[in-house]
C-alpha cells in the first residue's frame, strides 16, 4: 500500500472513532492532516479562537514535507487509535 492509500485510509478511519481525542491530540491531528493535505499555511490568521488554535497548530508545522506529515499523521493516530476508536 502506497503513502497516499495508507494516509487516506487511517484519515477515514479517524474520522470514524467513537469518541473524540482532547483537544491538543485533536490539534496535532488536525495539523498534521492539514499539512499533509495542503503544506505549509496559505491562509491569513484567522480571529476566532477556535480558528487562531487550529491555525497557529498548523503553523507550527511549517516547513515538514507533505510526505513526513503523511508518516507522523498515521504514526500518531496509530498511537490513539486504541484509547479512542
Amino acid at each position: 500500500m502506497s503513502l497516499d492509500e495508507q494516509f487516506t485510509k487511517v484519515a477515514e478511519s479517524v474520522r470514524n472513532w467513537k469518541t473524540k481525542p482532547s483537544d491538543n491530540e485533536n490539534l496535532a491531528l488536525y495539523s498534521l492532516f492539514k499539512q499533509a493535505t495542503l503544506g505549509d499555511v496559505n491562509i491569513a490568521e484567522p480571529s476566532d479562537l477556535v480558528s487562531k488554535a487550529k491555525f497557529k497548530a498548523w503553523t507550527g508545522r511549517k516547513g515538514i514535507s507533505q510526505d513526513d506529515a503523511k508518516k507522523q499523521y498515521i504514526e500518531m493516530a496509530e498511537k490513539l487509535q486504541s484509547k479512542y476508536a
